[in-house]
């Protein structure tokens, strides 16, 4: 390997202080960057995920890229910014509305317990019952006695909207950015296929960037595939049922499969309450479709993210369920890309040994 330009000539302390300046150096670029990690995973993830249909949208436009990269951006940002400003707006409502209540029933005493507890399971319907009689002998007292705790839960409140407000702000950053990509095509990928086969190989550089492509693509067929499938499977139980929120359910279902989180947290709930209020029927087609939307997500999931990234499904799997763990939504992106790259380390490594191998055997590989 040649020697890089910035270290010919040079002692080897003088070496070693570039070197060490080098790393100081990245290690700032690091330090500024970072900012703006989650924007660049959301921006990497919408390009390898949408450029196909990109390129073929393009094709049919006779080549106008920047008109079509200008429209998937606003159609992009108004599909994810209007559900995200919607979730803050109502967050921020509904803490208003609660703060307004809690200052009220200090004040003029609490109203009539609602109808809807009624409708709860007895354990349930009895300690909301006991606690609303005592919240009515004395609203000021009983509420004194909670307010940190009130407090606290109003303070996470705006700590989960801010949340939810940054990352669709970074989300809207990553779709900006990603249009930009979107709109160079694979000159975008000129200077990282330079860095690979520089770093790694001639061979190898694409390789990797090539694994690392199909990694992304397969995990977001997979996981948005696996959650339009369930979608649409719950839509049917829920419309089968006649619920009157199935709209908003099965809404909340994708969300949830999306996420990683799973259906579990509306099927067990909505189960219980149909079968503790006696709809045994509506209880038992909640349990079947939620069995199928288990398997839905548990089975159908990486299959679908394994054909899609063409490489093989234990790696993935592992890579998703790991970033997941590490580093939550877009650590599922980013564990696979991690696996896909190892893996094909191993595989380029491996060949390099045999080829190798064959090279020194006499008559290897000729039939022998």
């Amino acid at each position: 390997m040649a020697t890089p330009p910035l270290l010919n000539g040079k002692t080897y302390l003088e070496k070693a202080m570039t070197l060490l300046l080098l790393f100081l150096l990245l290690y700032l670029s690091y330090t500024v960057i970072g900012v703006f990690l989650g924007v660049f995973t959301y921006a990497i993830i919408l390009t390898v995920s949408f450029n196909s249909l990109f390129e073929k949208i393009v094709r049919g436009a006779r080549g106008k890229r920047s008109l079509i990269a200008f429209i998937y951006a606003v159609l992009a940002i108004l599909l994810i910014a209007l559900p995200f400003i919607y979730i803050v707006n109502s967050v921020g409502n509904y803490i208003h509305s609660a703060q307004v209540w809690v200052e009220n029933a200090k004040q003029n005493g609490i109203p009539p317990i609602p109808t809807w507890v009624d409708k709860l399971p007895k354990v349930l319907q009895t300690k909301v019952s006991a606690f609303w009689a005592t919240m009515s002998a004395d609203p000021a007292g009983t509420i004194g006695l909670y307010d940190e705790q009130i407090k606290g839960f109003f303070r996470k409140m705006i700590s989960g909207g801010l949340g939810i407000a940054g990352a669709g702000f970074e989300i809207i950053l990553g779709i900006i950015v990603s249009a930009i990509l979107l709109t160079k095509g694979e000159k975008a990928l000129d200077p990282l296929l330079t860095i690979s086969k520089k770093l790694i190989g001639e061979t190898s550089g694409p390789a990797l960037l090539n694994s690392a492509g199909r990694a992304i693509q397969g995990v977001s067929v997979g996981v948005i595939g696996t959650a339009t499938i369930a979608a649409v499977v719950a839509w049917i139980g829920f419309t089968i049922e006649g619920l009157s929120t199935t709209s908003a359910l099965t809404a909340l279902i994708f969300f949830l499969v999306l996420i990683q989180v799973g259906p579990i947290l509306v099927v067990v709930p909505l189960g219980i309450y149909q079968f503790t209020n006696g709809d045994t029927t509506a209880g038992m087609i909640t349990v079947v479709f939620g069995i199928i939307l288990l398997v839905i997500d548990n089975v159908v999931k990486p299959i679908l993210i394994g054909k899609s990234g063409k490489l093989p499904i234990l790696v993935l799997f592992l890579g998703v369920i790991g970033g997941m763990t590490a580093w939550g939504f877009t650590g599922m992106f980013k564990g696979a890309i991690i696996m896909a790259i190892f893996y094909t380390l191993m595989q380029s490594w491996n060949t390099h040994e045999n080829a190798e191998v064959t090279g020194l055997i006499p008559g290897e590989g000729r039939g022998n």
